[in-house]
């Protein structure tokens, strides 16, 4: 008699993957803050070619930069993150029942912003200076805390979205929305000459390297 096929059970995580690529990030974040600290000339000289080209492009399609400006400040601004953080974890708490999730995402948001904190002031990287300023920011630039903020909070909504088990179609679209908010919010940072754009490629490896370690705690803790 043939026995009926049974459906294989999905295949769990690898956690060597997943603590491999951590250690990837963090040796990428260590060496980029060791370079800009040191301020290695080549890549000094990228970061003014960059920012040169792309100051030059905001001043001549201010249409462009308003645009820019207003997703800066407002869509992909950290405190809207922050915001945004708050919300889920408070739907966490309240409506879901996960508090420990709640917390989970909570001390990971307020961590990774004392971190970026605490690199900028240990770093303390002048920002870009111009005769014909766009826009303005204050604090020290490494890292960029508009990308980091938005790479750790949007990588872990993104993962709580998959985690909590959405359908396929709701997953791809949280995924899409994060990248194109990462990605976004560097390039307006880039674009406004407030950030030179190693500021930016900081932000983005230690915001994903605040992710990482963050799910890799929430695996062992809370399966």
């Amino acid at each position: 008699m043939q026995t009926p096929p049974v459906d294989s059970p999905p295949t769990p995580p690898r956690p060597r993957t997943a603590l491999g690529l951590t250690w990837t990030l963090a040796v990428c974040s260590a060496l980029l803050l060791t370079l800009v600290a040191v301020e290695w000339g080549p890549l000094i000289r990228l970061d003014d070619d960059i920012a040169t080209t792309t100051h030059r492009w905001a001043v001549d399609e201010p249409d462009v930069t308003q645009v820019m400006r207003v997703l800066t400040d407002w869509v992909w601004d950290t405190w809207t993150m922050r915001l945004l953080c708050a919300v889920v974890v408070l739907w966490l708490w309240f409506r879901r029942g996960d508090r420990w999730t709640a917390v989970w995402l909570g001390a990971t948001c307020l961590l990774g912003s004392l971190l970026q904190q605490v690199l900028k002031a240990a770093v303390d990287r002048p920002r870009p200076v111009w005769p014909d300023p766009v826009d303005s920011a204050h604090y020290a630039a490494f890292p960029s805390g508009h990308a980091m903020t938005a790479t750790f909070v949007c990588g872990l909504l993104a993962w709580l979205v998959h985690y909590y088990g959405a359908s396929p179609a709701l997953r791809r679209a949280a995924w899409a929305v994060a990248a194109i908010s990462v990605a976004g919010v560097g390039v307006t940072r880039v674009w406004l000459g407030v950030h030179w754009a190693t500021d930016v490629a900081g932000g983005w490896l230690l915001g994903f390297l605040v992710t990482a370690l963050a799910v890799l705690v929430h695996r062992r803790r809370h399966p």
